[in-house]
């Protein structure tokens, strides 16, 4: 199973590549790889960040259990999207950030992603009434500064001089987002409330697509949200015995399905207005 999955993704995102920019598609035009996000993507960063969170189920089995035989931090029982996308460019899994070390330790790029993270920072949720349970929790502008940290000490007398670098890094951005809208929901805040989050939440994608660009990044993938519908702890949380308040052919949520339908839309068009601004870079969304 592992292997089939392995490579259906390893199809999938080079084709993705290719079609945005052909002569970039060879998995060696990529060099490293850089990731920014949550749970999804976290390789191990949580467990530095939150050294004293033993609740967290991912810092032990059965988590990791079916290919690295341990727990490594990923909140999954194996490895993560991005762990596959990283083998698909024949690049070793990506180091978290948070595990430290030295320059020679990110030759190969660094993983800022964190679990619980969010796009927003937590003021914003706090000036919104609706306070994040974990006010510590690690926002997207967050892992930009670890970013820029680790610039410096990728290029210490010159950040020019990493040109070269990210000319030829993949950088992914998300997926990121979703827990702007999961964190406020499990904490009673109305749905109503958390919709009039989205343009925020776009909008500080948005920028950080375009400060990496701006320190240089020249493609960048970009994940849209999930069909939160179709998530078990959503389906038992908002059960309903109306066949009209879910999908006939999946069974999940219509209208949770309809809200994440709505980020992406948000999204989509986002980036198609930052493809106009910045046409050197190559910025690809991905579903």
């Amino acid at each position: 199973m592992a292997s089939s999955t392995s490579m259906s993704v390893v199809a999938v995102v080079l084709l993705v590549l290719a079609a945005a920019q052909p002569a970039r598609a060879d998995p060696a035009c990529y060099s490293r790889l850089f990731n920014f996000g949550d749970s999804l993507s976290d390789t191990g960063n949580y467990h530095f960040v939150f050294p004293n969170d033993t609740r967290e189920p991912a810092v032990r089995l059965p988590y990791g259990e079916t290919f690295f035989n341990r727990s490594t931090g990923r909140f999954s029982n194996g490895r993560l999207i991005v762990d596959f996308i990283a083998e698909a460019l024949e690049l070793p899994f990506v180091r978290p950030y948070q595990s430290g070390g030295s320059a020679e330790n990110f030759a190969r790029g660094a993983n800022f992603a964190v679990g619980g993270a969010t796009a927003l920072s937590p003021e914003f949720f706090e000036e919104n009434d609706a306070p994040l349970p974990n006010p510590d929790t690690v926002c997207l502008d967050k892992e930009l500064d670890w970013f820029r940290d680790l610039l410096k000490l990728l290029c210490p007398n010159d950040l020019a001089g990493c040109t070269n670098m990210m000319d030829k890094s993949l950088f992914l951005v998300g997926e990121i987002g979703g827990n702007d809208y999961n964190l406020p929901i499990f904490t009673e805040v109305s749905f109503e409330k958390i919709r009039t989050f989205t343009p925020s939440v776009i909008a500080k994608i948005s920028s950080a697509v375009t400060k990496l660009i701006e320190l240089g990044a020249k493609t960048l993938l970009v994940p849209g949200n999930l069909p939160i519908g179709c998530v078990p702890a959503y389906l038992m949380r908002f059960e309903s015995d109306k066949a009209e308040y879910y999908e006939p052919e999946t069974g999940c949520i219509r209208w949770m399905n309809e809200f994440s339908q709505y980020h992406n839309k948000l999204l989509v068009d986002e980036l198609e207005n930052l493809r106009k601004l910045h046409p050197g870079a190559a910025i690809i969304y991905a579903d």
